[in-house]
């Protein structure tokens, strides 16, 4: 089984920055999409971002596009989120996924296999 770890999490001020970190450990997989989901209470799990393998192919959810950068280090298996201009709305659980893919990167939760703990990001005013 895969193994995820999240980092990076914590208090941050509104119109302030944070990076996310996820690193994956276990049985990997060559061809796989990673992925940076968020849940607050009440809430669906919400998509952020993913990308592929090769790192070339990102895709972006609306509520981050502009303000957010998701990168890769393959050899590190870790994968970053980078997050601008926080705000209240960004206070979530913050969760890493992997899934091996074929064609389109995967955007919602139920198509991906492994999940991290999350770690917890809270923005204050």
């Amino acid at each position: 089984q895969v193994q995820l770890v999240e980092s990076g999490g914590g208090l941050v001020q509104a119109g302030g920055s944070l990076r996310l970190s996820c690193v994956a450990s276990g049985r990997i997989f060559s061809n796989y999409a990673m992925a940076w989901f968020r849940q607050a209470p009440g809430k669906e799990r919400e998509f952020l971002a993913v990308i592929g393998w090769s790192g070339a192919n990102t895709y972006y959810g609306d509520s981050v596009k502009g303000r957010s950068t998701i990168s890769r280090d393959s050899a590190k298996n870790l994968v970053n989120l980078q997050m601008n201009s926080l705000n209240a709305e960004d206070t979530a659980n913050y969760y890493c996924g992997a899934q091996p893919f074929l064609g389109v990167l995967p955007t919602r939760p139920s198509q991906y296999t492994y999940w991290g703990q999350g770690t917890r990001v809270t923005v204050s005013s």
